[in-house]
C-alpha cells in the first residue's frame, strides 16, 4: 500500500511538472506569420488563465485591426510593440455605431485590460471613428496596470480608467484627443507624459470615488494642442468628489486662466480636489477658479508613486 501510494505521488508530481513546463511565457505576433500567430487576440486567447509568472507577448511592426481584450484571467501579461509608431493596434466603433443604449460609450473601445498586472511598452492604440463623439481608444479597469512609451490617440473619451481600488501608471506615453479624453475612477499616475487637445474643451473628468485618497495626478507631463486651439480647461468633475492634480508640468498656452470648470451639478465645485504645484508656460497662471488650489511644497511632497500608487511601484525608478 506504501508503495502504491509512492507511485501514485511520483505520478502526480510529474503530471503537474509536465503541465507547469507546457505553459508558453514567451510569444510572438507577426501579420507576416513569422510568429506564433498573426493576430494579437489569438496571443491572448491562447495564454494561460492565472500563470504562476509573467507571460510576455512581442509584437511586430504591423496595423492590427481589432478589437482587444485582456480578460481578467489572463494576468501578469505584457505587450512589448517592435516599434511605438509602427506597431499600432487600432479600431473605429463609437456611441451611435455602438448603438447599446446610454452606456454606449463603454463598449466603444479599441483595446481593453480587465485583468491586473497587465504592461505595454512601444505600442499605438488608436481609436480611428473621428470627431463623432464618445469613442473609447483604450478602456482600463485592471489593477497594477503599466503602460510606457505607448500612443493612445483619439477624440472624446480616449481614455477610460476605472476601477474604485485599480492603480494605474503612464510613463513618456503620448494622449491625444477632445472632450473629456482622459476620464474614469482610477487612481493613476501620469509622469513625463505629453497631453494633446486637439479641440477648445477639457481634459480630464475624473470620477473618484469619496474615499480615495488620490484620483488623476499628473507629474512632469507637458501639455500641448493641435492649431487654433485656445481655450481649453485642465478638468471638470464627472462625480462629485473628482479628484486632479498637476505637478511641475508646463501648460501651454491654450490652458484658460481660469484652469478648472464645474459640470451640470455646481455643488460638486465643494467636493472636487482640484491642485496644481509649480505649473510652468504660458497657460501657467495665479488666476484660477477660487475652489481650486495651489500647493505647497510640502503638501506637493507627499505625492510620490508610492504613496499614491502602492508598493508595487518600489521596482520602479521615481
Amino acid at each position: 500500500m506504501r508503495k502504491l501510494g509512492f507511485i501514485l505521488l511520483f505520478a502526480c508530481s510529474v503530471f503537474f511538472a509536465g503541465a507547469q513546463t507546457n505553459i508558453q511565457f514567451e510569444m510572438t505576433v507577426a501579420q507576416d506569420g513569422s510568429g506564433d500567430f498573426e493576430s494579437i487576440q489569438e496571443a491572448i486567447d491562447a495564454t494561460k488563465a492565472y500563470p504562476p509568472q509573467r507571460i510576455t507577448i512581442f509584437i511586430k511592426n504591423g496595423l492590427y485591426r481589432e478589437k482587444v481584450c485582456v480578460p481578467a484571467w489572463n494576468n501578469q501579461l505584457s505587450f512589448i510593440g517592435e516599434n511605438r509608431d509602427k506597431t499600432i493596434i487600432i479600431w473605429d466603433d463609437y456611441f451611435d455605431q455602438i448603438n447599446r443604449g446610454r452606456n454606449s460609450t463603454f463598449f466603444t473601445y479599441t483595446f481593453k485590460v480587465e485583468a491586473d498586472d497587465f504592461y505595454a511598452e512601444n505600442l499605438t492604440i488608436s481609436n480611428a471613428a473621428g470627431p463623432v463623439g464618445q469613442a473609447v481608444a483604450l478602456h482600463v479597469e485592471g489593477n497594477r496596470c503599466r503602460f510606457k512609451n505607448c500612443k493612445i490617440l483619439g477624440n472624446q473619451d480616449t481614455v477610460f480608467l476605472d476601477g474604485e481600488n485599480s492603480h494605474q501608471l503612464f510613463e513618456n506615453c503620448i494622449i491625444t484627443g477632445s472632450t473629456d479624453f482622459i476620464f474614469g475612477s482610477a487612481t493613476v499616475v501620469f509622469q513625463n507624459c505629453t497631453i494633446i487637445s486637439k479641440k477648445d474643451s477639457y481634459i480630464t473628468a475624473a470620477s473618484t470615488r469619496k474615499n480615495n485618497d488620490f484620483g488623476f495626478v499628473f507629474i512632469d507631463c507637458s501639455l500641448q494642442a493641435d492649431e487654433g486651439v485656445q481655450q481649453v480647461y485642465l478638468g471638470r468633475p464627472w462625480r462629485p468628489y473628482a479628484k486632479t492634480v498637476f505637478l511641475n508640468c508646463f501648460l501651454g498656452q491654450h490652458i484658460c486662466s481660469e484652469g478648472w470648470a464645474a459640470w451640470s451639478n455646481k455643488e460638486d465645485k465643494g467636493t472636487t480636489f482640484y491642485a496644481e504645484y509649480n505649473s510652468t508656460g504660458p497657460g501657467a497662471s495665479q488666476n484660477r477658479v477660487e475652489w481650486a488650489k495651489q500647493l505647497s511644497r510640502k503638501e506637493a511632497a507627499k505625492y510620490t508613486l508610492k504613496n499614491i500608487l502602492g508598493e508595487w511601484t518600489t521596482q520602479i525608478n521615481e
